[in-house]
């Protein structure tokens, strides 16, 4: 297997800040009201799911738990919906941390589609349990535009830990 990227490069370690920034930013992004449009990612189960499984030991189902009612009481949905589907996500990524960051991104983002899939299929019968309606199957297609937006995500959300290059003739890396 052929990988996609090319960097050898040495990543500093995580800040906190950064991964509390960019989650509470992934909540704020889907509390923007564009009326649910089809394909619109789920900006928190994407950026919980990258850090799931890049820091698994710092973002968990804690993390989730709490961002998952966040989004519950935000969006105006049964409580505990979105704290359920958030932790078996967490749970799943965390858990399939090891596995997944040895493929290339392109291969990641494959891993990647099928949890955020089970988290909306999740979430609407969980739903439709307590008298929703269905919510028609555009609404499914979001976990697939998630999957597109993997790498550019990853890239992203890995910026501030790239060490600057240091050019050194007797260090081998």
């Amino acid at each position: 297997m052929q990988a996609t990227h090319t960097s050898r490069r040495i990543l500093l370690p995580v800040r906190q800040w950064f991964i509390l920034f960019s989650l509470a930013f992934a909540l704020l992004l889907n509390m923007i009201p564009l009326g649910r449009f089809p394909g619109m990612p789920d900006w928190v189960a994407l950026v919980l799911t990258f850090w799931c499984i890049h820091q698994p030991l710092k973002v968990g189902m804690g993390s989730a738990f709490v961002l998952g009612i966040l989004m519950d009481v935000a969006d105006g949905s049964v409580m505990g919906q979105h704290a359920f589907a958030y932790v078996l996500l967490a749970f799943a990524a965390a858990g399939l941390s090891r596995r997944i960051l040895w493929f290339p991104l392109t291969y990641q983002a494959i891993h990647v589609v099928p949890m955020l899939l089970g988290v909306q299929v999740l979430m609407t019968v969980v739903r439709m349990m307590a008298g929703g309606a269905f919510p028609g199957i555009l609404w499914f297609v979001s976990s697939f535009t998630s999957g597109l937006i993997w790498y550019p995500l990853t890239f992203l959300l890995l910026l501030p830990q790239y060490r600057p290059v240091e050019r050194d003739e007797n260090r081998p890396i």
